[in-house]
């Protein structure tokens, strides 16, 4: 049965979308002996990309308000928890030792507690009289009792101890090395019941035991630390301390932005993941507004809006502490102006050019403090920049009007101060927060310290050199085509509940029906270009082309969440192939379209388990969900 299971449900995907791609090429087409298509077959479109901006309306506000505000509950809904321990005791070089007092000698059977900043070990030992000490001996495959490894800070974690039930009435923590944080400890008895805060002491280190009440049943995704969480989520705090950042393999702004929601609401999985989920959010309002800019119907703009609320992608990769959120927002933001600064009627006032490309320069800029990524997007606002300064060259001379080298000259000057200059300038003040760990100060002429603009020359240097020679190979790593097919998810996190029968697990991917879907339109694109020189089909083409292909030849290792920027474009190549449909369908092709938008989200509703860390039975996810056996993990 499973391995019908695994091959029915992918094969009926397949077949939905090539029947939608067939009404689509119906629709397009034009009949055979109507005015368009001898047009068609007598002369080729003129190229443009001055097109109509279309505004928002009064009744697009309704629509868009719905999706965001529901894909905030989504985002939002078990997020993380919004309490975590606060305080922690620094294990210092001439106080590494503690010693926690029990109200009588106990059976103990299980021990958690909860890391805070900095790499070492714990020896854990035992006592009855405070005398004779017992070290026991860390469980069959384990080296320590307790470790704090860097991939494990702001974790819950079970001490490994062999051998329990222990009788103790003391228990001694010892810390390899210092400075090392500590911030709850908790001890269960043999029968499992937590010790309350009563019945334990410890004089020398009372945070250790002051948040007794946030100890969790079991350490999991809500409570803890994943992924790379543990260096953006960490460096975020750091920056919010003034302590030597850990993680310095990006620019520095991305981890900025994630320390507001720690500032906010603490150093909590809620606090660390909030500031990205609320970026996942507010992509969507955008998109919706360069869908409507772009095609100017409503119907348009939500179908092709829910396509991108609902994919798998945008979904598990803002709800996570990372860095990727911001890149892809200020790719969004700047790709919007920049079409609406590309498509300008080439007779436009100079002063009306200005605006939108500089609100272009200036996301980009942001964009590239957050993320190197975004350089990648670069390329396409420059190819799309170059095209629109040959088209208007062109009718200067078409038109023989006068001033083109004013307005040449001009354009170039605000664009070197737009896209150099600006973003070359946030960039450097993005790095305020790290410097502040290395001791700098703004107060004591930071910005006027050329030792500040040599560490961050140092940085990119080790930055470069650092994602140059990232070659290791991981279980997780992918390669581009397997992006395109949606063929190698990564998996966040793992667990197995109720002795194996049921998993709470969740990957990054992408939905089905916009991946597969919008590669098609992306072909669809080319064709379009191609046979009718079609200027929003080439946006969209350089625009996805211009993320992709860097990855194609770059030899680091890479992973999904990689393919995160071009999901932009196959959502807008999905917007075209919608618009197409409504322009020149009717009956069952419009109809076509709402089935797929349905579609869409009845896959999220089907996968939202593995999104989201939900329990689900191993039978379901196993025989349901993991289309693709052997190469999606859950």
């Amino acid at each position: 049965m499973s391995s019908y299971l695994s091959v029915i449900f992918p094969t009926v995907a397949i077949f939905l979308i090539g029947l939608f791609y067939m009404y689509y090429i119906r629709a397009v087409s034009p009949r055979e002996g109507t005015t368009e298509w001898i047009g068609r077959t007598m002369e080729r479109p003129r190229f443009t990309m001055s097109f109509r901006l279309h505004k928002m309306e009064r009744r697009d506000v309704l629509p868009v308000l719905i999706i965001t505000l529901v894909s905030a509950f989504l985002g939002f809904f078990r997020l993380g928890d919004t309490v975590a321990p606060q305080s922690f005791h620094r294990f210092k070089s001439d106080q590494k030792t503690v010693t926690i007092t029990l109200d009588e000698t106990r059976e103990i059977g299980k021990f958690y507690y909860y890391t805070g900043l900095w790499i070492g070990s714990y020896t854990l030992e035992f006592s009855e009289d405070g005398h004779l000490w017992i070290e026991p001996p860390p469980s069959e495959g384990q080296q320590r009792v307790m470790n704090q490894p860097h991939g494990d800070l702001f974790k819950w974690r079970e001490a490994s101890i062999s051998g329990l039930p222990i009788a103790a009435r003391y228990i001694r923590i010892t810390a390899s090395s210092a400075p090392l944080e500590l911030g709850e400890i908790a001890v269960f008895t043999a029968d499992g019941a937590l010790l309350s805060a009563d019945k334990l002491s410890c004089p020398e280190a009372p945070a250790l035991l002051d948040e007794q009440s946030l100890v969790p049943d079991a350490p999991t995704y809500l409570n803890s630390m994943y992924f790379d969480e543990i260096y953006h989520g960490r460096t975020a705090y750091e920056y919010l301390n003034g302590i030597k950042p850990y993680e310095s393999t990006h620019p520095p702004l991305g981890k900025a932005i994630i320390s507001v929601g720690i500032a906010l609401f603490g150093m909590t999985p809620f606090g660390w993941r909030f500031m990205g989920t609320l970026f996942g959010v507010l992509m969507i309002p955008i998109l919706y507004i360069l869908i409507k800019n772009m095609f100017g119907k409503t119907r348009v703009a939500v179908c092709a809006t829910l396509l991108f609320a609902f994919d798998f992608m945008r979904f598990t990769q803002t709800r996570i502490a990372t860095i990727d959120t911001y890149g892809v927002f200020f790719i969004l933001l700047s790709y919007l102006f920049m079409y609406r600064y590309a498509t300008q009627d080439e007779d436009v006032p100079f002063r009306k050019t200005l605006p939108p490309l500089a609100l272009s320069g200036l996301f980009f800029g942001i964009g590239c403090a957050s993320k190197w990524v975004v350089v990648y997007a670069g390329f396409g606002l420059l190819a799309l920049y170059l095209i629109t300064q040959i088209r208007r060259i062109l009718y200067y001379h078409r038109n023989e009007m006068p001033g083109l080298g004013g307005y040449i000259v001009k354009t170039l000057v605000f664009s070197v101060i737009f896209y150099i200059l600006v973003p070359a300038a946030i960039y450097c003040l993005s790095y305020i927060p790290y410097a502040y760990g290395y001791g700098y100060r703004l107060e004591f002429g930071m910005l006027r310290n050329k030792n500040f603009y040599r560490m961050i020359w140092d940085n990119q240097t080790y930055m470069f050199r650092y994602h140059s020679r990232l070659v290791d190979t991981h279980p997780y790593s992918s390669n581009w085509y397997q992006w395109i097919v949606d063929g190698r998810p990564i998996l966040y996190y793992s667990r197995l509940l109720n002795g194996g029968t049921v998993k709470s697990a969740f990957a990054a991917f992408g939905n089905p029906a916009l991946w597969w879907g919008g590669f098609a339109a992306i072909v669809a694109m080319a064709v379009h270009f191609i046979r009718r020189r079609d200027g929003k089909a080439l946006f969209i083409l350089i625009g996805y082309l211009s993320q992709l292909l860097p990855w194609i030849i770059i030899p680091r290792i890479v992973f999904i969440y990689h393919y995160f920027p071009s999901t932009l474009f196959l959502t807008l190549a999905m917007a075209y192939v919608f618009n197409t449909i409504f322009e020149r369908g009717y009956g069952r092709y419009r109809r076509a379209v709402y089935g797929y938008t349905a579609a869409t989200i009845l896959l999220f509703i089907m996968f939202y388990p593995v999104l989201t860390g939900e329990p689900a039975p191993v039978f379901y996810t196993t025989y349901f969900l993991r289309w693709f056996p052997g190469a999606w993990p859950f």
